[in-house]
């Protein structure tokens, strides 16, 4: 049996959280509890793009009342200053979440999808689990080794050189990048 409604949720990113966590915020706003979420102006601004080019069902006329390309949305948003929640009908669910996902990057807003639980931040990155900083660090330790290694072997077996010091390039350059993640997430 297909769910009822295709369900999305935006809010105003006052810090980075995992999936779960977003998880965890969005069925408390559906609860009703909106004290996870800060209100700002961009909450209000997408809602308003959002309803220019969706309105709400209320707002549409009654002979209209069924045409899901004029109101996609299969009960009342969810809205308050700090987020929203929207249920659109299946039909309309590849349109509807590439509109809200666009209008979510325009006002910087992060875009929580219940349906694969992923929360996606206005850069494109999500909510899922990184790497620690010191698996980082060991990683790129090991990718340094590696490159000696390589370097050492080709000295040693001279015929196959360049193959050797190629592979120890692509060693420091993966190394290079697990540093430099690994600093980056210092915060």
């Amino acid at each position: 049996m297909e769910p009822m409604s295709y369900d999305l949720a935006v809010w105003y990113p006052q810090m980075r959280i995992r999936n779960e966590v977003a998880t965890e915020l969005y069925l408390r706003l559906c609860d009703g509890d909106t004290s996870g979420v800060v209100p700002h102006p961009a909450v209000d601004a997408f809602y308003a793009e959002l309803t220019a080019a969706h309105p709400e069902g209320d707002k549409i006329p009654e002979d209209r009342s069924g045409d899901h390309d004029d109101c996609p949305w299969s009960c009342k948003l969810d809205h308050s200053p700090g987020h929203v929640i929207m249920c659109c009908v299946w039909s309309k669910a590849s349109e509807v979440h590439e509109l809200v996902q666009s209008l979510a990057r325009k006002h910087g807003l992060a875009l929580y999808d219940p349906q694969t639980e992923e929360v996606t931040y206005p850069d494109g990155s999500t909510g899922a689990k990184r790497a620690s900083r010191a698996s980082l660090w060991i990683l790129g330790m090991f990718g340094l080794l590696f490159a000696a290694m390589f370097v050492y072997s080709g000295v040693v077996g001279s015929s196959t050189a360049p193959v050797f010091y190629g592979l120890a390039g692509l060693c420091v350059l993966m190394a290079g990048a697990c540093f430099r993640q690994a600093w980056k997430s210092r915060r």
